[in-house]
């Protein structure tokens, strides 16, 4: 890897690429910083060090997490790239319903352009609505709970609606960074996004383990983090290699097919998603019974203990079911047995000893259902890491252990996908190894 990116380095293009992805990741960072007009940035930091170690704001923590720390200090892109995931999810999920969205979809780049554009639509609409409750909440005290500090001193109507019109311009602006990434740079910029707002967190959460834990933990911990590193990528490149033969076939004069190749199926097929889902739907009974408040004494004593408590036997059950549910539905929804069978069938591709059509798409689903298994408790068991070190290292439960979880996933996918992407390139521009 390290040699891929020195030759990345040398090579004069692949070195704009990676500059100009370096720069755009560090403007995204800078933003991160900048507070919204409005906003008490001394207020803000204030009430963050009140709340520490408490449980009322790991209810953002997800948001929290993909903006890089940015949502809590109420900065321009405090929503981050929350809103364009949540688009991209949703708009993949209506090509299976929405015939239109399934027939743009087959149309190939011109219907993933329109496709595109409203996923960029829906972001807009979805930043509105995000910027909004974000900044209500924040009026009314109720995004740090426990802080006796006004974050925002003048709470006009004009005002508030300026900080939502910032947050929105915010997120578009994320959004066209991301894009300039994919574009003109190195990797997918949506996922470098992430990939840097994560990273950016870590130094502070290793910091706050050392100042609380000590030396020794902190040892331990960075050495169980190697491990837990090394077993996310070993599972990640895992795949069941289906073999494929393509019959012989003649086209005018010429014979095509005769050829052999292998259909891959990950492990983890559903990548984060599955996890980013679970993770949304504990959050809302939290969400929920904050915003209806007093009034529901009971349903918050009963969401405190058992859903907000993150080390409680009933959240990990309950986190690792959801788990394993979004699993299986998000890879129903994405891979399609039948189309899979239909297009080998039409290429004149068989799987040996299976017969083509029906028996094919059949002998996929097999398969894929039995692998799907021991990916979503993989998923499971990596997301609920840090909810077994909440105690040990003393972070608090608002805070986010560096070592696991969603935050490992996507940093390990991010990273295994630039490099892929690295190297294809590389290979591209070198051909010294195919003429020998």
């Amino acid at each position: 890897m390290l040699s891929a990116f020195r030759s990345a380095l040398t090579t004069p293009d692949l070195r704009k690429k990676i500059l100009f992805t370096l720069a755009l990741a560090a403007a995204y960072r800078l933003g991160a910083a900048i507070p919204s007009p409005g906003v008490s940035y001394p207020n803000v930091q204030e009430c963050i060090e009140q709340v520490q170690g408490s449980e009322n704001a790991s209810v953002y923590s997800l948001i929290n997490l993909f903006s890089g720390g940015a949502l809590l200090q109420l900065s321009i892109f405090a929503l981050g790239i929350m809103p364009y995931i949540t688009a991209s999810i949703i708009v993949q999920l209506l090509t299976v319903v929405i015939p239109r969205f399934e027939q743009l979809k087959k149309e190939g780049q011109s219907g993933q352009n329109k496709l595109t554009q409203y996923t960029r639509y829906l972001t807009i609409a979805l930043a509105v609505l995000q910027a909004t409750g974000i900044v209500a909440l924040a009026d009314r005290g109720q995004l740090l709970v426990g802080c006796t500090l006004p974050v925002i001193p003048d709470s006009d109507v004009f005002r508030l609606s300026v900080i939502v019109i910032v947050m929105t311009a915010g997120t578009a602006v994320v959004m066209w960074l991301g894009e300039q990434i994919t574009e003109r740079g190195i990797g997918n910029g949506m996922s470098l996004l992430i990939f840097t707002s994560i990273a950016a967190r870590i130094p502070s959460e290793g910091g706050n383990i050392l100042t609380n834990s000590g030396g020794l933990v902190f040892a331990g911990i960075c050495v169980f983090a190697l491990a837990i590193l090394a077993s996310v990528v070993f599972v990640e490149q895992g795949q069941r290699r289906i073999p494929v033969q393509y019959a012989k076939r003649m086209v005018g004069r010429r014979m095509y097919g005769g050829t052999s190749t292998y259909l891959p199926l990950k492990v983890n097929q559903a990548g984060v998603i599955p996890v980013i889902f679970a993770s949304s739907l504990l959050y809302l009974p939290t969400l929920i019974s904050q915003l209806v408040g007093s009034a529901s004494g009971g349903l918050q004593q009963f969401v405190q203990t058992y859903l907000v408590d993150q080390s409680s036997w009933v959240h990990i059950t309950l986190y690792i079911a959801l788990i394993i549910f979004f699993t299986y539905f998000y890879v129903g929804i994405t891979f399609n047995p039948d189309e899979r069978a239909e297009e080998m069938k039409k290429f004149g591709g068989f799987i040996p000893g299976i017969r083509p059509g029906r028996p094919t798409a059949e002998y996929l689903q097999f398969v894929l259902s039995r692998i799907t298994l021991p990916g979503s408790l993989y998923l499971g068991v990596v997301a609920v890491i840090p909810n077994f070190f909440l105690g040990i290292t003393g972070t608090g439960q608002n805070q986010n252990f560096p070592f696991g979880g969603v935050a490992v996933l996507i940093m390990v996918g991010v990273g295994l996908d630039t490099v892929k992407q690295i190297e294809s390139q590389l290979m591209q521009r070198n051909y010294e190894g195919f003429l020998r």
